[in-house]
């Protein structure tokens, strides 16, 4: 379909890249910088004189060659020999872009593609960026996208201080129906930073447009999300990330089918699921008892038995609770446990935690709750952060929603 909405990027290349002229820049990219024509910010800023002085990467590399949580070594760009200064190196001190790297920069340019869940971590990679820029000479311009799966639906609980970590650093919901630019506004004020922020809006879009809405050409972000389908369900199926099951990565469908070795019987697990997901039930989505095997990551090779997600209904289905639910009924399967290593540096608390936000959802998931009762605690909390996000949008984008 022809384009409808133009991304930042894409107004930036209207403009020649103008403002950027004459000024010592750096970009902060990966493979979904890429404007309507499928042309990289980097290509496009060399073609209209503009040569960056320094490249950074956030996880899985400027490349976006890396799997998840695989640690990136800086290197030089292969066909520019600028130098690439990796955002996700082996220690929760290498995702901090340093100060120093800023010295010589006059513009950082972001440019990242977000899929509307806290969990992912390009958004924090710009944040740690605004506070090494705040109180230097240096200005931030972040180029705004779409969010894939809309900027009105709100899931989840917002993040417990005491779980904060590289899928958690703020206080937002699973889902926060926000886009890039909007929760740099966010970062800002959290941390009182001293900052010239400079976020190019899009121009046609509107809350309520999904990726097919947009016309904006999908390139995969990360290797495990390949279709904004994926994005639809991450905000729940990143939690089976914190486990034992298979969330579908070394599959052709990642988030979308989940399972084990133990669980035997597909059918079984699926109908338990549906049992355990309480007074909500699973609206907007059918679970399909199905067999699958990992090309890598967990379970290689090994037959896993699960479900895939099939949504049917994108305002009605609930990511959270659905996967919620999928927990409930895979811990009463042989085999099921949280993962108990080391998740995004953290080593202290379980990785389940981190993405819910608390401990409290896992207890009552452990004392036997169902995913309704589980959950319940997290609508409180989603309520409050509507109130607290409606300040961060952009008026040009509609109603913020919050369904």
């Amino acid at each position: 379909m022809a384009s409808v909405v133009k991304t930042g990027l894409d107004l930036l290349v209207a403009e020649r890249c103008t403002s950027l002229q004459g000024q010592r820049v750096a970009l902060l990219g990966h493979p979904a910088s890429v404007d309507h024509q499928l042309v990289h910010l980097l290509d496009r800023c060399l073609e209209h004189g503009v040569r960056p002085v320094r490249l950074f990467g956030p996880e899985h590399g400027l490349l976006g060659d890396a799997q998840d949580m695989a640690h990136v070594e800086g290197s030089r760009d292969r066909r520019t020999g600028i130098d690439v200064v990796s955002l996700y190196g082996p220690t929760r001190e290498s995702l901090f872009l340093k100060r120093a790297d800023l010295d010589d920069v006059d513009v950082l340019v972001c440019d990242l593609q977000d899929v509307g869940s806290r969990y992912y971590t390009f958004a924090y990679t710009i944040a740690f960026a605004l506070r090494a820029a705040a109180g230097t000479n240096t200005r931030v311009v972040v180029l705004d996208r779409p969010n894939p799966i809309d900027g009105v639906h709100v899931e989840g609980n917002v993040v417990d201080p005491r779980f904060a970590s590289f899928v958690g650093e703020y206080p937002l919901a699973n889902r926060h129906g926000m886009t890039l630019g909007e929760l740099c506004r966010f970062f800002v004020a959290h941390d009182h930073l001293d900052v010239d922020l400079d976020v190019r809006w899009m121009q046609g879009w509107q809350r309520t447009m999904r990726m097919a809405d947009t016309g904006v050409p999908w390139v995969l972000p990360s290797p495990n999300m390949p279709t904004p389908d994926t994005a639809l369900v991450y905000p729940g199926g990143c939690l089976f990330e914190g486990t034992t099951m298979s969330e579908g990565r070394g599959t052709t469908r990642p988030f979308e089918l989940i399972g084990m070795p133990g669980i035997v019987d597909a059918h079984a697990f699926v109908e338990r699921s549906l049992a355990l997901a309480g007074a909500r039930g699973l609206p907007g989505v059918t679970l399909r008892p199905t067999y699958f095997r990992p090309t890598f990551q967990k379970h290689a090779g090994v037959l896993c038995g699960g479900a895939q997600l099939h949504v049917t209904d994108v305002d009605a289905y609930d990511s959270l609770h659905t996967a919620t639910a999928m927990l409930a009924a895979a811990r009463t399967f042989d085999g099921f446990d949280w993962r108990r290593t080391t998740y995004e540096y953290v080593s202290d608390r379980l990785a389940v935690d981190l993405l819910y936000g608390d401990d409290v959802t896992r207890k009552h998931l452990e004392a036997g709750a169902d995913a309704t009762a589980a959950t319940a605690h997290h609508e409180v909390q989603r309520r409050a952060f509507l109130d607290v996000r409606q300040r961060f949008l952009h008026a040009g984008y509609g109603v913020g929603g919050g369904a």
